[in-house]
């Protein structure tokens, strides 16, 4: 993941402000000028902040200012990428401080002819929180523009948990608020339109399963070329759950006379840093062909010493009847940002269309001193000091 200096960089923040003052001679940006001495240290969502409230105070009261400046910097090809997050959200906070006022849908155009700059997904939370109903009918209408940024914007800007992004309550609230939109762009042309729509009705199978199932049956019925590679994408967390009419739906019928041998652990031991290979044999017993997700569950330990199941996708297999596959799998646990890693006594678990299959324990230790390499020792010598 990109670093907060690397997306929203005091180069970035500087160069805004040539564009503004390019467009806007008669205005200093005095607040604008002054941030980027404030950046260091600060993390992404800080910097946005301040930018965002930089560009309030140095813009006019009202929302008629904002606009002007920022329809004049669109027609400069500079005033792009990360620098543009900001003033989505400073569009945001002036077309709703009075929702009564054309500015409110004036702002959400506004916001469709900044998307393909870089996107306007987390600003259009501000106006769904502000009056749900009336931004979705603008936003409704973005899923017949000609540009696929737009379109996206309508998907992805009205998530019900779109990553970084703010929850907008009434949308938790009303699962189904959104299908229009979904029904609209299921069969766009883009797969950048179409990945979004998934990630959407992902986002809605965590609320409301049993929806996602009930739309995603009524897009197989009626399918696209693309619809069936749509659905898998969207129904992968009910999946990974292991939800019977998820499973149902995709093929996956509960595995009754299936034989599996394992999971076997290539260590009993493994360190943070390091992978942890396993393998295992299936067999179809039945007497008909079955299909079968695979997936497996890490128990990782908790700080507390209990222990918490993480699913992981596999493959998927068609077993013919008497037929056998052996299949393994490395598993990584170098360290990443989103999970930390307690030594103890971890497990894993293979997951069979839903269902639990085998067991099999490790002990997670802590990270192993790296031994040091030839590059190393030769950095060592050239500098006068020994390997250790």
């Amino acid at each position: 993941m990109p670093t907060a200096e690397e997306m929203l960089s005091t180069d970035s923040v500087v160069a805004l402000g040539a564009v503004l003052r390019k467009v806007e001679p008669g205005l200093r940006f005095a607040a604008l000028t002054a941030v980027p001495g404030k950046l260091a240290g600060t993390s992404f969502s800080e910097r946005g902040l301040l930018v965002r409230d930089a560009l309030l105070a140095d813009l006019p009261a009202g929302y008629a200012p904002v606009e002007q400046a920022i329809r004049a910097a669109l027609t400069q090809p500079e005033f792009t990428g990360w620098m543009i997050w900001p003033v989505t959200e400073a569009v945001a906070v002036r077309a709703t401080s009075g929702t009564e006022g054309p500015q409110f849908e004036a702002g959400l155009e506004l916001l469709a002819a900044l998307t393909p700059r870089l996107t306007a997904e987390f600003a259009v939370r501000t106006f769904l929180a502000a009056d749900l109903d009336r931004t979705l009918a603008v936003v409704t209408g973005w899923t017949k523009d000609p540009d696929e940024h737009v379109r996206r914007l309508a998907s992805e800007g009205t998530r019900p948990r779109l990553p970084w992004a703010k929850q907008v309550r009434a949308i938790l609230a009303r699962p189904g608020v959104t299908r229009p939109v979904l029904e609209a762009l299921r069969r766009d042309d883009s797969p950048y339109v179409r990945r979004s729509v998934a990630n959407h009705l992902n986002d809605v199978s965590r609320s409301d399963p049993a929806l996602a199932v009930e739309i995603a049956a009524g897009w197989l019925a009626d399918p696209a070329p693309t619809t069936a590679q749509l659905v898998r994408h969207a129904l992968r967390s009910l999946i990974k759950a292991g939800d019977p009419a998820a499973l149902a739906l995709l093929g996956f019928e509960p595995p009754g006379q299936l034989s599996v041998d394992g999971p076997t652990l290539s260590v009993a031991d493994v360190a943070v840093g390091e992978s942890l290979e396993f393998s295992f044999n299936a067999r179809n017993d039945g007497a008909g062909e079955v299909r079968l997700a695979i997936d497996y569950v890490v128990h990782h330990v908790k700080a507390n010493g209990s222990l918490a199941p993480k699913v992981f996708k596999l493959t998927t297999r068609t077993l013919a009847p008497g037929e056998a596959v052996t299949l393994g799998k490395r598993h990584s646990f170098k360290p990443i940002s989103t999970r930390r890693y307690y030594p103890g006594e971890h497990a894993l678990e293979l997951q069979i269309n839903g269902r639990p299959f085998g067991r099999a324990t490790f002990t997670l230790t802590t990270e192993r001193p790296r031994k040091p390499n030839l590059r190393d020792l030769n950095r060592g010598r050239s500098s006068g000091r020994g390997p250790g």
